[in-house]
This record gives structure tokens, C-alpha cells and sequence, in this order.
């Protein structure tokens, strides 16, 4: 589940096997409560039906020219003048030639040509999707090089196995990550120029080769910060624990299982950041001595010995010329009051404060900011949403 965005997207499908993945974009989109219009080219007829597109859209699909169901006759300047953007996906070699060359001999790229208006300019997004040969011919990269120059956002191509059995540039990138850039380009850059650093999921504390001490973090928060945070224009470094998510597209990830891999991984690179934000799920303490070999099991009861970790927010916050430090306390009870302490304990400007009931393993969270100006709650909602807001407070006070 996603805020309600009140975006409008016009979605141009092209002629090419990567149209079956445009059925899943459309129906990610539309989760994301983005009004889609979908547009297109006969070739792209061939690959996947306008019945499926107008079923996961909700909306008629157009693809000519001369439509008459639009009132004005002029379905290439209505539909543009009522998007936030378009977005081209897939976009075959041929159709990015044509906007290169500002062909408009079918109704989406006369679209393309006639978007937006001096009131309300309308984004172009391009998502590339072809042979690995014909992505690497020159013609094709000189066009993608005069797409940029003319203000064009390319979004991949990814590298992969492709349909014609070669391996290498080309691919479309998957739906989930052009749902990310697409919901980025609708975003304010408020952390353009920023370097960000952000710690998720649970830390393993191993006890013998199979087992270990661990939390029910599923790295979610983390995640979705770490998202929004490159949607707001910042790099960001993701150092993370163990979960099962996909990492967030655009984030530098480093994956750091234990607390003493985390800390040695935040350590060596946190002096070049200008904010962290410690979400992941610490373990307070770990085993005094692993066993090499698997603790057999038997009818005795047993003991471990457990020491203390090292504290990796309050470390980062503690440091000369330190980053602007975020944390979070999970608790499960006196939540503000347990939260102000580790604040005030830890030297934090800013921290989130959720109930474990509320905020672990699930889509949604319940957050409330403690700064010096007192207790900011949020109502109730998806990660995504919470991460936004939450950097957005955290912005107001840089």
C-alpha cells in the first residue's frame, strides 16, 4: 500500500517481448493509487492485448490517432495536457529513434512531441528494452546520448538474460524498480547533494554453525527509508542485516550480518556521510564463544554466556564532526518515555519511537519523532508513507 499520490501517468507500451512485464507495472502503479492511461503502438498489439491493459488500468486503452471517443478529436493533446508524466515502457530501439528524431506518425509519439503545456510541463521517462545487439549498435547510443541532452529521463536498460537467448545490456528493467523511479520522479529532491547512510534488519549472533541469537526485524522501515531517501535526490548507503527483501534500486548496499560486521561496515565509511539513520535491529548482546561445531543435543539443560555488543548509534553520534544521527526505539511499554531517554542518553537529535506490536514484521507502522521540541506523532500508515514523513521532519530541522 502506498499514500495517495493524485499523480496522473500516461503509460506508452512499444513492440517488444518486455510488453508482458507492462501488465504487472500497471497493476503496481495503480496499488500505488497512480491514475495510469495506457497508450499503445500497433506493434505493441502483438505482444499483449489492450483488453488485459484496460482490465489492470481500469481505463480504455488508446491507440489511434483518430479516436473519436476523445470530444475534441485531439486524443495526442488531451491525453498529455491531463499527465504528471509519461513514461515509455518498453521502449524498442525503434520508438526511441523516432523521439530522437521527432517523428509523430502514430498517436504516442505525436503524444511524446506534444507534451505538457507552459503551464504544466509533462516529464518524459524511457524505459529501453531490446537485443543486446542492438542496444550496443552505434545508432542506438547515439540516440540515448541525445535523449539525455534533450532532458529525457532514461530509466536502464538492465543486464540479463534476454529473449533471443543472449546475455548482456538491454532488459528492461522489472516492474518494482521502474514503480520506485516512477514514484522518485514525482518526488521534491529535498536531499539532492546529501550522502545518507542507513542501517536495516535483524543482526545473526551465532552460537554454533547452525544457530544463532537473533530479533524479528524484517528490515521493511529500514528499506523503505532508504528508498524515499534516494527518491528525495540524496546517495544513500544501505548497510544491511539479514532479511529476504530485494534491495531498494539505486542504493549502495552492504550486507553486514553481524553486529560486529555492522559496526566495522558503518564505521569504515560514515565519516564521508552527512546524516545516518540507525533503523536496524541491533543485538544487545551475543554469545561470549561460538562453537565451532554444532552443539549436540542432549538431556542436560544449557547455558550460554552472553556479553554486551557495541553501540553503534550512540558510537556514530559521539564521533568529531558526526553526521546528522537518527535513531529509532522499538519498545513495548512506556514507549515516549523509554524513547526520550535513549534519545537524550544517546545524543540523538531526532528519534522515532514505535511499539513492537505495531511496528515489526508488517506493511504499516505507528511512529511518533521526539526532538527538543517534544513528542510529532504520525498517524498510522504504510512504511513508505512513514519514511517519507519522517525524512521530510528530518529535513526542517537540517
Amino acid at each position: 500500500m502506498h499514500p495517495k499520490q493524485n499523480k496522473h501517468l500516461v503509460l506508452g507500451i512499444t513492440g517488444g517481448i518486455a510488453a508482458y512485464k507492462a501488465a504487472e507495472l500497471v497493476r503496481l502503479l495503480v496499488k500505488a493509487n497512480i491514475d495510469v492511461q495506457v497508450v499503445m503502438t500497433s506493434a505493441a498489439c502483438q505482444f499483449i492485448t489492450p483488453v488485459t491493459m484496460q482490465a489492470l488500468s481500469g481505463k480504455p486503452v488508446f491507440i489511434n490517432m483518430w479516436d473519436s471517443s476523445i470530444s475534441n478529436g485531439m486524443p495526442h493533446i488531451e491525453l498529455s495536457r491531463q499527465a504528471d508524466a509519461i513514461l515509455v515502457a518498453p521502449a524498442s530501439a525503434d520508438f526511441i529513434a523516432k523521439l530522437v528524431h521527432g517523428h509523430a506518425d502514430d498517436l504516442l509519439s505525436t503524444l511524446c512531441l506534444a507534451r505538457g503545456s507552459d503551464t504544466k510541463p509533462c516529464p518524459l521517462l524511457v524505459a529501453p528494452a531490446m537485443n543486446k545487439q542492438m542496444w550496443e549498435n552505434p545508432a542506438t547510443q547515439r540516440n540515448m546520448t541525445q535523449l539525455k541532452t534533450d532532458g529525457i529521463s532514461v530509466l536502464g536498460p538492465d543486464s540479463g538474460e534476454q529473449a533471443c537467448g543472449e546475455i548482456g545490456l538491454g532488459r528492461m528493467l522489472e516492474p518494482e524498480d521502474l514503480l520506485a523511479l516512477v514514484l522518485a520522479s514525482f518526488e521534491t529532491k529535498i536531499l539532492l547533494g546529501k550522502k545518507v547512510m542507513v542501517t536495516a534488519g535483524a543482526t545473526l549472533e551465532m552460537i554454533d554453525p547452525v544457530r544463532a541469537i537473533t530479533n524479528l526485524s524484517s528490515g521493511k522501515m529500514g528499506y523503505a527509508i532508504a528508498q524515499a531517501a534516494v527518491a528525495m535526490g540524496a546517495e544513500v548507503t544501505l548497510v544491511s542485516g539479514a532479511t529476504a527483501l530485494k534491495p531498494p534500486f539505486g542504493v549502495t548496499v552492504i550486507s553486514a550480518t553481524s553486529a560486529e560486521a555492522m559496526y566495522q561496515s558503518v564505521m569504515q565509511r560514515v565519516g564521508e556521510q552527512d546524516i545516518f539513520i540507525g533503523v536496524a535491529a541491533v543485538s544487545d548482546y551475543r554469545p561470549d564463544h561460538i562453537n565451532p561445531n554444532k552443539i549436540k543435543k542432549s538431556e542436560s539443560s544449557l547455558t550460554l554466556e552472553l556479553k554486551p555488543g557495541k553501540d553503534i548509534l550512540a558510537e556514530v553520534a559521539s564521533l568529531p564532526n558526526a553526521p546528522f544521527c537518527v535513531g529509532f526505539a522499538a519498545e513495548t511499554e512506556n514507549l515516549l518515555e523509554f524513547a526520550e531517554q535513549k534519545r537524550l542518553r544517546k545524543k540523538l537529535p531526532l528519534i522515532a519511537a514505535n511499539l513492537v506490536s505495531d511496528a515489526m514484521t508488517g506493511e504499516d507502522n505507528s511512529v511518533t519523532l521526539l526532538d527538543k521540541n517534544g513528542a510529532h506523532p504520525l498517524a498510522r500508515a504504510p512504511k513508505t508513507e512513514v519514511a517519507r514523513q519522517l525524512l521530510q521532519h528530518m529535513v526542517k530541522m537540517l
